[in-house]
């Protein structure tokens, strides 16, 4: 071989971070694009829902919400609230169209079901005024505390969250743990801050970049659940519930997560379960979590 030729060979590198570079700034075209499912909501004859939309400071817009809440409950009394927050590609419906999860409202609960759009329930590094965190801890938790008969403070109130929702319940509760008594991941995306690029998938390295910075960067470092697993106290977290399917690409970063709790001492439990990353799987861990939840909620049902 002669030197020449081992020159041409060498050039491949370069040209192959260029490529990165293209592909990661390329428009969104080639993505797959999902129509808006029909809206059929999976309700008992005990609950009644709501849909609410109103002012955000944080986001500077208007946004709905949806309310499950028993039908009847007796004046003056208070409920817990439990929030849940939807995946990437769903919105403020989804829980309520392809989850059983309304008649747990029966009992006694008021069921949160925000829009977070692709936010990770995050603020936003760009556009920086997507401060999707300060809308929910702020705007949203203000807005139903005042418009309906929701307890207040952190024994009455719960986080929920499936695949991005699940890392948005598990990183809110961490960032803001006077906030809620009881935090649930199922399929909690909990990687997504430190993902390497994938060729396969250039939109949704930029779409990570935009929300949490450049890579290593300080947004990126406050806002991953491991790091802050790793700083926070564990005596004033709330309490964690985790599971993750056992044909998961998540159930590796699950299991991490789950013994960096171990080692930490934190009050959680971790299931690994039958399933993939679907509204099956995740509807049947509702009352393994709902039941969690009632034994770690201190708050309860009262007149005010």
């Amino acid at each position: 071989m002669t030197n020449a030729s081992k020159h041409i060979r060498r050039r491949p590198r370069p040209v192959l971070a260029l490529l990165v570079i293209v592909l990661s700034l390329l428009p969104d075209c080639n993505r797959p694009q999902k129509a808006v499912p029909p809206d059929n909501p999976r309700l008992t004859p005990q609950v009644t829902m709501r849909n609410v939309v109103f002012r955000s400071a944080a986001l500077g817009r208007d946004m709905p919400y949806r309310v499950v809440l028993p039908k009847l409950v007796q004046a003056g009394y208070k409920l817990p609230a439990v929030y849940l927050l939807h995946g990437s590609g769903g919105d403020f419906r989804d829980w309520s169209n392809y989850s059983d999860v309304a008649r747990y409202a029966e009992s006694g609960m008021i069921l949160v079901m925000p829009e977070g759009h692709s936010s990770y329930y995050t603020n936003a590094v760009e556009p920086s005024q997507d401060r999707y965190e300060d809308y929910v801890v702020d705007d949203l938790v203000r807005d139903v505390e005042t418009r309906f008969p929701a307890a207040t403070g952190r024994a009455n109130r719960a986080v929920v969250g499936v695949s991005m929702g699940g890392f948005g319940a598990v990183n809110l509760a961490l960032r803001h743990p006077g906030l809620f008594a009881f935090a649930g991941g199922i399929s909690p995306a909990l990687d997504v801050p430190s993902r390497p690029f994938s060729i396969k998938r250039p939109w949704q390295w930029r779409h990570y970049r935009a929300i949490f910075g450049p890579w290593t960067g300080p947004a990126q470092r406050n806002h991953d659940p491991f790091v802050l697993a790793r700083s926070a106290d564990p005596s004033l977290a709330p309490y964690l519930f985790l599971s993750c399917g056992e044909q998961e690409g998540l159930l590796s970063a699950n299991r991490q997560f789950a013994a960096l709790l171990a080692r930490r001492h934190f009050r959680y439990e971790f299931h690994a379960v039958p399933g993939g990353h679907d509204w099956n799987q995740w509807n049947a861990r509702l009352p393994n979590v709902f039941q969690s939840l009632r034994e770690h909620l201190t708050g309860s049902s009262a007149p005010n």
